[in-house]
Order: C-alpha cells, then sequence, then structure tokens
C-alpha cells in the first residue's frame, strides 16, 4: 500500500474529486481526515468507507481551520480540493461572485496551508497538493473571469511554497484538469437550457473525447501524496485530455 502509516488530510470530501481521493487514500492504507461543511455528503462517504474519520469543517472560517490543525499531531499530506466554479465574464462577474471564488479557492487554501505547514514541519515533513484547474495561468474559457483568476493564483502559491519549503521536506504540487465528471459539473450541465448540446460541448473540449472521472484525478493525488514522487515539487500536473495542447 503506497500511503501505509501517512495521516492524509483532504477539503471538500463529500463530493466530487474530494470523495472519490478521500477513498483512494483510504484504499491506499492512510489514516485519513475527510472535511466538508457538508454533513450529508460526509455521511455518504462514511458509508462507502467505514475507516475514514469525516469532520465537518467550512474551511472558509480561519479560526477554524486554525483550531482543527492545534489538534493535529501528524499530517503528513493535505489536498486542498474544495472549491468552486463562478460563471461570467469581467462585466458580468459580480464583485460578490469574485470575493466568494477568492474566498473559496484562494484564501481558504492560503489558509490551510500556513495552519498545516508548522505541523508538516514538527514532523518528517509532507505533501501538500493543491486543485488547481487549465482554467487558469495556463490557458482561459469563455466566461470564467474569477474562477480562471483564482486557480492562476493557487498555481503562484504552490510554486512559491515548493521553493520555499523543499530543503525542509516539504513538497507542494497542483493537479490540473479540464473537465471532469463531478456531480457539480453534472448539475450545472442539467439546469443548462440544452442539456445534451451542454454535454456534448463540454466532452468536445478535450481532444480525447470525453472528461476526467473524479477517480483519474484521484489517482494522480494518491501519486502525489506517496513517496513515490518524491523528487516532485512545484509541479503542475495536467490532466486535460489534450485541451491545452
Amino acid at each position: 500500500m503506497r500511503l501505509q502509516n501517512k495521516t492524509c488530510i483532504v477539503t471538500g470530501a463529500g463530493a466530487g474529486i474530494g470523495f472519490a481521493t478521500a477513498r483512494a487514500f483510504a484504499d491506499e492504507g492512510a489514516t485519513v481526515i475527510a472535511l466538508d461543511r457538508d454533513q450529508a455528503g460526509l455521511s455518504t462517504l462514511a458509508r462507502r468507507q467505514s475507516s475514514l474519520n469525516t469532520q465537518i469543517l467550512d474551511v472558509t472560517d480561519v479560526d477554524a481551520v486554525v483550531e482543527f490543525f492545534k489538534v493535529q499531531d501528524k499530517a503528513d499530506v493535505l489536498f486542498n480540493c474544495a472549491g468552486m466554479v463562478a460563471t461570467g465574464d469581467l462585466l458580468t462577474c459580480t464583485p460578490s461572485d469574485f470575493s466568494q471564488t477568492m474566498t473559496l479557492n484562494v484564501t481558504a487554501t492560503f489558509d490551510m496551508c500556513r495552519a498545516a505547514l508548522p505541523v508538516m514541519l514538527a514532523g518528517s515533513g509532507g505533501s501538500i497538493i493543491n486543485m488547481g484547474s487549465v482554467i487558469s495561468s495556463i490557458g482561459a474559457a469563455p466566461d470564467r473571469f474569477a474562477y480562471g483568476a483564482s486557480k492562476a493564483a493557487v498555481i503562484g502559491m504552490t510554486k512559491s511554497i515548493a521553493l520555499d519549503y523543499a530543503s525542509r521536506n516539504i513538497r507542494c504540487n497542483a493537479i490540473c484538469p479540464s473537465a471532469v465528471e463531478t456531480p457539480s459539473m453534472s448539475q450545472r450541465i442539467e439546469a443548462m437550457d440544452d442539456p445534451v448540446t451542454a454535454r456534448a460541448a463540454f466532452e468536445s473540449r478535450q481532444p480525447i473525447g470525453r472528461m476526467a472521472s473524479p477517480a483519474e484525478i484521484a489517482e494522480m493525488a494518491v501519486y502525489l501524496a506517496s513517496d513515490l514522487s518524491g523528487t516532485v515539487t512545484g509541479s503542475v500536473m495536467v490532466m486535460d485530455g489534450g485541451a491545452k495542447l
């Protein structure tokens, strides 16, 4: 098992990529602490994977984040998966959309990394995995102004952390997919005027002709969490089916 004896913390674990990754970490022998603000999602996760430790945590509440890490004596892996996708271009993106996107996608990632780092440094090091996107500094997509800006910031933070703490055995990498077949993606598609056409459009953006599955993203997270990726840090792991080639 690739993650035996590791304690892995996963945010946004109540659905989608976080849900799949929490299960994948547990399957690889890790002690997993699955965090989300959605009790229903965490309850479903616990039923599917009884070995998981689930806990309600709103990662946008910095005081709650600090309190959470105060009682953690071990943190080998942190996967910052919680996030949101706001739609709109510069003029249609409201100040509220922009603020909420930055708070969850950027500030919460900063707060989680900053609170986890002392625990990792007190141990033998650790691996931080941030959820990025190819809609970022890598490339753009229509009507994703706030989202693209937030994920570009995540990539910048990832590289900075990686460089500053490499000598202390802290690695930091970002996973950057294109469209992923998550429950939130399905809900967004179903809410559109023509879901069939919308789904076909999302799938056609990837030259491979389909969206990624959460399990595929989870497998990359397992690799980055494991000692097999010991020389990988500051990397942007593009998983976009060729969308940005």
